[in-house]
């Protein structure tokens, strides 16, 4: 790309004003790997997601990355051989970057997360940062003219929750009233990136905490000015393993709950669901024609594995996803990430959850889901049911 050379060597470097690129909506997703296949007619790499801190402030239960959080890291990949293999992703659309909390250190926002934008924009490319926001908005404000998404955890009903449930791992006492302040902290820096352009897309993941009270939380998400609500059911994995899991029924019962008292003018955004077009069961079937029925709703296919890969900025160590058992597959050093996304879906795991049905626009489970419930399932031998 004709900026590649110079914000290698200069982090600060733009081109003029930063690209204006047409707005994400429900209809314009492109972290979601249905577009690629529908594109392609097979699954290709547009989406690259990159760990740059195992830092972090907080300590959340549900933390999928929770283990390889540290108090001090070393240091990483210069960042000319990340733009470099960015640079040779043949059909890039999307970057995400992730951590630890990504925003952390003022350094790492000056020296990768800023120019890693100004790439992405320059290229046409859609970004993401998974931040916590609870850091004063001057970690944000320099990053604001480059990014399209800011992803945040919300599983709250009040400070009390946020304390309870950000704080479970830390190890040592954290005080209630740190703790509001950071709380209250999140909320203001949410509604002032909205204010700012920024599309401040507020997660909530269905457990056994938040399925009885998902709508709550809806309506704090909603009052902090977030333009969508994405929300997943939670699978106990790697950090979080050892909490309690919630049934099927459970999880439908907090999306019914949830369809019944959103805000229809807030785009609401489901991912990593366990249920099928191609189901046994009609009540799940049900529930997803409404999903596709109602306005301002959307059920994203999961992007790990199909369209999107992770690269550890520390070690140049290739993943499915930041949080997988599956080891590393290849390393930036020594490959294309084209190269070794073509070598992910040789792998029997990908090809053991490789299934696309074209009449339920589905891409079928990920890794997690296929083995927490479907271990037995082959997917390319069922057909979509339409009731």
């Amino acid at each position: 790309m004709n900026t590649l050379n110079a914000i290698a060597t200069n982090p600060s470097a733009v081109n003029g004003s930063p690209k204006v690129l047409p707005q994400l909506t429900p209809i314009n997703d492109p972290w979601d790997p249905i577009r690629s296949i529908q594109k392609f007619g097979k699954h290709q790499l547009t989406s690259v997601e990159m760990t740059i801190s195992n830092l972090c402030n907080m300590r959340c239960e549900h933390c999928a990355v929770g283990d390889t959080l540290v108090m001090s890291e070393p240091a990483k990949l210069p960042l000319k051989d990340m733009l470099k293999r960015l640079d040779e992703v043949e059909h890039l659309q999307t970057i995400s970057i992730t951590g630890g909390e990504p925003s952390y250190s003022a350094k790492t926002v000056k020296e990768y997360m800023l120019p890693l934008l100004q790439y992405a924009r320059d290229r046409g490319v859609r970004s993401q940062i998974n931040s916590n926001v609870t850091l004063p908005f001057s970690r944000y404000e320099a990053i604001i003219p480059y990014l399209d998404v800011m992803h945040i955890s919300f599983n709250y009903t009040n400070a009390d929750d946020f304390h309870q449930v950000g704080f479970a791992k830390a190890g040592h006492h954290v005080s209630y009233e740190a703790s509001v302040k950071l709380y209250e902290r999140m909320i203001e820096n949410a509604h002032l990136l909205s204010k700012a352009g920024v599309l401040v897309s507020a997660e909530s993941m269905i457990n056994f905490r938040t399925h009885d009270k998902i709508d709550e939380i809806h309506r704090l998400i909603v009052e902090m000015g977030c333009e969508r609500h994405e929300v997943h059911p939670m699978y106990p994995s790697s950090f979080a393993k050892d909490l309690p899991v919630i049934t099927r029924l459970q999880m439908r019962q907090a999306i019914e709950r949830l369809l019944d008292n959103r805000d229809p003018s807030v785009w609401m955004l489901f991912g990593t669901l366990p249920f099928y077009q191609c189901s046994n069961h009609a009540e799940e079937r049900a529930l997803l024609s409404r999903l596709a029925a109602e306005p301002n709703v959307t059920v994203r296919n999961d992007p790990d594995g199909r369209n999107r890969l992770n690269v550890n900025l520390f070690t140049g160590e290739v993943f499915v996803t930041d949080f997988s058992d599956v080891p590393s597959f290849g390393n930036i050093a020594t490959s294309k990430l084209d190269d070794l996304f073509t070598k992910w879906l040789e792998h029997p795991l990908a090809q053991d959850i490789n299934c696309y049905c074209p009449a339920a626009s589905c891409c079928g489970p990920n890794l997690l889901v296929k083995d927490m419930y479907y271990k037995e399932v082959d997917f390319h031998q069922r057909t979509a049911r339409f009731d």
